[in-house]
């Protein structure tokens, strides 16, 4: 089963956020996800961290090297929360990673354009696929897990920040729609 599809900003239909929400409930044993911006509204927070809560390795790779400051220091204020819910995240060191895949339970993939951000899931233009039991969700494992190995894992110590910086990052998440 492969199913691709399209997302527009012009009909009452979030088709990217139905499917990414919709996997992620259903994961039964592990959930891998790579994107490049991790601007979430409070719904995907809880769908990420009720997932991790009921047992589900969610794991999330994000960049080192970030193209926007403004967009790092938003995607960095969730850091905290999911790890508290037992979501682990990973920084890919080399540089900046621009994949949109998320994997799960051997079975489910997308790869695709469209971003864990407000912006991608609700405002843009957007395509992705959906691939169901074909041979190439195991090679979208493989390479999560590849990229995983040349990441860094974000702990509590390493997504401390100041007052004056939490403040400014929950400043900054009022304007997520717009990032």
């Amino acid at each position: 089963f492969i199913q691709p599809y399209g997302d527009d900003p012009f009909d009452d239909v979030f088709v990217g956020h139905m499917v990414y929400k919709k996997l992620i409930y259903n994961a039964d044993r592990y959930l891998y996800i790579t994107t490049p911006y991790l601007v979430l509204d409070d719904e995907m927070v809880h769908a990420l961290c009720q997932a991790a809560g009921s047992g589900v390795d969610v794991r999330i790779i994000t960049p080192h090297i970030w193209d926007k400051a403004y967009v790092r220091t938003v995607s960095r204020s969730y850091y905290k929360q999911f790890l508290a819910a037992g979501v682990q995240i990973f920084e890919y060191t080399p540089g900046f990673i621009h994949s949109k895949t998320l994997v799960t339970d051997d079975e489910t993939a997308v790869i695709g354009t469209i971003n864990f951000d407000y912006r991608s899931l609700y405002l843009h233009f957007e395509d992705a696929v959906v691939v169901y039991n074909q041979g190439c969700v195991g090679e979208v494992k493989a390479d999560f897990l590849a990229t995983q190995s040349q990441s860094q894992k974000i702990t509590p110590e390493n997504c401390e920040q100041s007052l004056p910086m939490r403040l400014f990052a929950q400043f900054l998440r009022l304007f997520s729609p717009l990032m």
